[in-house]
């Protein structure tokens, strides 16, 4: 066999602009931002750069893409499905899960909604969240003119403490050896526990709560919380 003969295939079938969006997605899931290049986009694809760039111009357009892709995922629940069947408060919850668990799964991808949210509000990615969760917010009537500031509020809230969660379970994978959560927090808690009670009279009673308490089920507390204050109004 002749080196040429030894190189990559050139793909055969046409290429589109969804699949290198899903090329980019496993791309950032293994070697993070630093890790999608274009060079390494065309191994993957074996394909050449030309292909690439006669669908997407540069690697921006190409994270905002890859984002957008998987939060219209996160959201795309229809009213067929079990995760969003039920009522408009189960909507809000069906829609943050999903966000939780794709931020969860995609490690790049809190720091790209902070961005896409900040410097791109006009781009699919905002509208796309808002009308999820907003849509779920009009149904529980609640009135036109609070539409927006409820919506907000459950988004900021959704994307900020999934976000932490998401920093958290990094930052448990570099803990090392030996180390595990439920340790982790216990140090913690432990640590909370010796603080002055003067001058931390709310902190060190609750730090025993910490030790094996569950992110999710505290996540989805803080929904039906939001939820409430809603429904109180």
């Amino acid at each position: 066999m002749t080196p040429r003969a030894r190189r990559s295939p050139r793909r055969t079938e046409a290429l589109s602009r969804e699949r290198i969006v899903e090329a980019a997605v496993e791309l950032l899931d293994t070697a993070g931002e630093s890790g999608l290049t274009f060079r390494a986009l065309t191994e993957r694809l074996s394909t050449g750069a030309g292909a690439i760039y006669w669908h997407v111009a540069n690697k921006g357009e190409l994270l905002a893409a890859a984002t957008d892709a998987v939060v219209a995922e996160a959201v795309s629940a229809d009213v067929s499905s079990p995760r969003s069947a039920g009522s408009p408060r189960d909507g809000v919850r069906a829609v943050a899960l999903g966000l939780y668990d794709a931020i969860e799964a995609h490690p790049w991808l809190a720091t790209q909604l902070a961005l896409q949210l900040s410097r791109s509000p006009g781009g699919p990615v905002a509208p796309r969240i808002f009308e999820g969760i907003g849509r779920q917010v009009g149904a529980l009537g609640v009135s036109e003119d609070g539409w927006f500031t409820a919506t907000s509020v459950l988004v900021h809230y959704i994307l900020g403490a999934a976000g932490q969660n998401a920093v958290n379970t990094e930052s448990g994978r570099a803990l090392g050896p030996g180390v595990d959560r439920a340790r982790f927090l216990d140090d913690v808690s432990a640590q909370w526990e010796q603080l002055d009670p003067d001058a931390y009279p709310f902190t060190r009673p609750v730090a025993h709560r910490m030790r094996g308490h569950d992110d999710r089920e505290q996540f989805l507390a803080g929904i039906d919380l939001v939820l409430a204050g809603m429904a109180a109004r």
